[in-house]
């Protein structure tokens, strides 16, 4: 008969049962410890498969890097892929965030892991120096000036819409030209879903010519640099483009001029989001039309203001001011430039806030080129400009804007339904819009 539990006080339970049972609580009791240590060893790994999505077959033999980001972008651990393009890797610590970095063919392809995530699935493709169906959808200029010095940013909105998907890769990857003169203060590439980073571009032998050696994967890349040059009050600007796009465009502050060159076709446009600003469009360019154009007089752009879809404000001709609203096409037809709006006025582009450029360029560290192709997000650079203490509001709006873009991609990329967009769409322009009026009303009369 087995003792009574109270008997268990002065001698172990497992002694007690281990006399009846012959041994049997002793190996139930390994088993649990081993069990036990087996959950604890499958908690701390992560497990993921890699497809190349160029010949839909598993990538084997890629280089699998797990990054923790606790604390930085610290390297936690490291392994390839087998043959069927899975891998396993060691958590440092299962309760932070994880980046899993997948290297194919010298490009790199990363997957968020957030917490408690205990699988992934990253796609990669196959590399080409040259790859069919590169295509720009925006090229954008903007350019403000104060005293005798000009900034600008020319902005790159670049498709790559190939066929198997391939990522293009070679030591000149995308070239563009910028002013006479110029000299670039920074410049930064941002893949779909990713974030800026640094990726300066590099010059070429022929002057005034740059390139961002940075892949061209499949979906849409995103190029930004920023220069400033001297500026005597007018200048002549032949953007030598290199690729034809569907929308060129130059901004410029109200307060200064435009004057397109004698062949060059522009259209006006009017945005009352960017109400401080001249928009000139070039639709549908083909490589060597003429975009030449002069500007004189000085200003500086604001930030980009209000995106919510209001009501349209009609011009004296009965048509929408909206962009492509004055162009010709009726009232009810689609503007031209919706779906890249936030391309054009937005993303990149509203760092360009008055100075942003005159104070970045003081700083004397020169960029190096971005030879190891990464679409990770960099230690962000000093801030340009302190924001002003208490600005929850300018903070918000910020924000929104950021949410209102991510949107914008998501959509474009036909990764939620014209419904699912409309609804967080009308959510957020309404949020937008409150945000704006508590901004008015809390900004004190001079």
């Amino acid at each position: 008969m087995i003792s009574s539990p109270l008997a268990w006080g002065r001698t172990p339970p497992c002694v007690q049962v281990e006399r009846k049972l012959g041994g049997l609580c002793r190996i139930g009791t390994v088993a649990l410890i081993f069990a036990s240590l087996l959950t604890a060893v499958s908690a701390q790994t992560l497990t993921g498969v890699v497809t190349n999505a160029t010949t839909n077959k598993p990538a084997a033999g890629d280089d699998v890097v797990l990054l923790s980001l606790a604390q930085g972008m610290q390297e936690a651990d490291r392994t390839q892929t087998n043959a069927k393009g899975a891998f396993t890797l060691k958590l440092d610590n299962a309760d932070g965030p994880h980046l899993v970095r997948v290297i194919h063919q010298g490009v790199t392809y990363h997957r968020m892991a957030p917490p408690g995530t205990t699988s992934v699935e990253v796609q990669v493709y196959d590399v080409a120096k040259k790859v069919v169906g590169i295509t720009v959808t925006a090229d954008v200029m903007r350019f403000q000036a104060q005293g005798n010095e000009l900034q600008g940013v020319r902005l790159f909105a670049v498709g790559n819409a190939s066929s198997p998907p391939r990522t293009q890769m070679n030591d000149q990857n995308f070239e563009f030209y910028l002013p006479e003169g110029a000299q670039v203060d920074q410049g930064e590439a941002q893949t779909a879903n990713g974030q800026p980073i640094n990726s300066a571009p590099v010059p070429r032998k022929e002057k005034n010519r740059y390139a961002f050696i940075f892949p061209l994967r499949p979906g849409e890349t995103q190029f930004q640099v920023s220069f400033h040059m001297p500026y005597s009050g007018e200048l002549k600007v032949n953007p030598q483009a290199l690729y034809g796009a569907q929308h060129f465009v130059v901004m410029l502050p109200k307060s200064m001029q435009f004057t397109p060159g004698r062949d060059a076709k522009y259209q006006s446009m009017q945005d009352p989001r960017q109400s401080d600003a001249i928009v000139q469009v070039a639709s549908n360019t083909t490589v060597g039309q003429p975009l030449d154009f002069t500007i004189s007089g000085t200003g500086s752009l604001g930030e980009a203001g209000d995106d919510s879809q209001g009501s349209p404000t009609p011009t004296a001709g009965g048509r929408d001011s909206r962009p492509g609203g004055g162009l010709g096409p009726p009232i009810d037809a689609p503007d031209p430039l919706e779906k890249y709006r936030w391309y054009i006025l937005g993303g990149f582009a509203i760092v360009l806030a008055a100075g942003a450029i005159y104070i970045s360029k003081r700083s004397h560290a020169t960029p190096a080129p971005d030879y190891l192709p990464t679409d990770v997000a960099l230690p962000p650079a000093p801030p340009v400009a302190k924001p002003k203490p208490a600005d929850h509001s300018g903070m918000l709006l910020e924000a929104l804007k950021e949410e209102l873009f991510q949107l914008e991609l998501e959509h474009k990329q036909g990764r939620i339904s014209d419904q699912e967009y409309a609804k967080a769409k009308a959510a957020l322009d309404q949020t937008l819009e409150r945000a704006v009026k508590r901004g008015a009303t809390s900004t004190p009369v001079a």
